[in-house]
């Protein structure tokens, strides 16, 4: 549902459209896009509004598409629409992690709260660790707002952050967060009651949803090398999917190779949307998409290598996974989550 120029209050429909249209063409050529510092306060102002009057647990309907983390790659965001459709042409459930690390987190946080306040019901953004006064004013979010504007931006960009929802729930199977579970996560309504806006405690259930990590070499619970909240094993993972009465956890948090990993014979996917993340890694990204019948499938978004501006042009058929390398039906007796993947993208 589109939202109506007298639900948008002070920034109309007209003004979030023109930010929406010079993001989209600025990174069209590779460009910085400078908004006025007027446009992202109430850009930011009116987001909040939105984010508050959702469930901090959001229940949400298939058919929809999950992006794991972006970290200020702006040209790739775009990228990742060219894949999977603009909004409100699809929906989508972000994981968290807009800002720090990637040169244009500005550019990017904006033009997702542009399209929220404008599709709110298309375009769904989960809390990252990242979205965290804490941590962004050291990994690179607080000077770039420094820089483009002043250290006051910033802080109403945090106090927007503070009002993120931390999960996403689609079709009562499919569990969305940006980090994992937590030793006190026993009921989704633990998720459902956090109230906000509310900033990243130190430890606990609200730090766990958005710093653990599945890891193989767990049974149980185990202490993180990060050094913040635990691990999880996939014991862990099964017991709290069964009790649930869940499919599957979709969260994101990890660089992975291809883009997305499976866990614990693929009850938890990891998925990461930053192409060669950093310039340093030589990753894919990926992009989720859950059809109405809750079939998963992955489009792969190669890095690009030469670092030219993007072209826009479409990917060839033969980078979409329609031709399935492989089918995961193993899962299928346990869950109503099939899943196909297909690494073609990657050539």
């Amino acid at each position: 549902m589109m939202m109506t120029r007298a639900s948008m209050g002070a920034m109309d429909a007209a003004a979030v459209d023109e930010v929406v249209r010079r993001l989209v063409e600025g990174g069209r050529g590779g460009r910085q896009v400078q908004l006025s510092e007027a446009e992202i306060r109430q850009l930011c102002v009116e987001a909040k509004q939105v984010l508050l009057s959702q469930p901090n647990l959001l229940r949400i309907h298939a058919p929809v598409k999950i992006c794991g983390d972006i970290h200020g790659q702006f040209v790739d965001l775009l990228r990742l629409f060219d894949l999977g459709g603009y909004p409100p042409t699809s929906t989508y459930i972000f994981l968290g992690d807009y800002v720090d690390r990637g040169k244009q987190s500005l550019e990017t946080i904006c033009l997702l709260l542009a399209y929220k306040l404008k599709y709110p019901d298309n375009i769904y953004l989960l809390r990252g660790n990242h979205e965290d006064a804490k941590i962004n004013r050291v990994y690179g979010f607080y000077d770039e707002c420094k820089r483009r504007f002043n250290v006051r931006l910033w802080k109403i960009f945090c106090d927007c952050f503070n009002c993120l929802p931390m999960a996403a729930l689609i079709d009562d199977k499919v569990l969305c967060m940006h980090g994992g579970l937590s030793p006190e996560l026993n009921s989704l309504d633990q998720i459902k009651d956090i109230e906000r806006p509310t900033e990243i405690p130190d430890y606990g259930l609200l730090c766990d949803l958005l710093w653990s990590d599945p890891s193989h070499d767990t049974e149980g619970w185990g202490e993180s090398d990060r050094g913040v909240s635990c691990t999880f094993g996939a014991d862990k993972l099964v017991e709290f999917l069964e009790k649930n009465d869940l499919d599957l956890v979709c969260r994101a948090h990890q660089v992975v190779e291809d883009g997305y990993e499976f866990f614990a014979e693929r009850r938890l996917v990891t998925i990461f949307s930053a192409p060669n993340y950093c310039g340093e890694f030589d990753n894919a990204g990926a992009l989720l998409s859950i059809d109405e019948s809750l079939m998963c499938s992955f489009q792969i978004l190669k890095p690009n290598e030469t670092g030219a501006p993007h072209s826009r042009k479409p990917l060839p058929s033969k980078f979409i996974p329609m031709s399935l390398a492989y089918l995961l039906k193993s899962v299928s007796s346990y869950s109503h989550a099939d899943f196909y993947g297909c690494h073609a993208g990657l050539t």
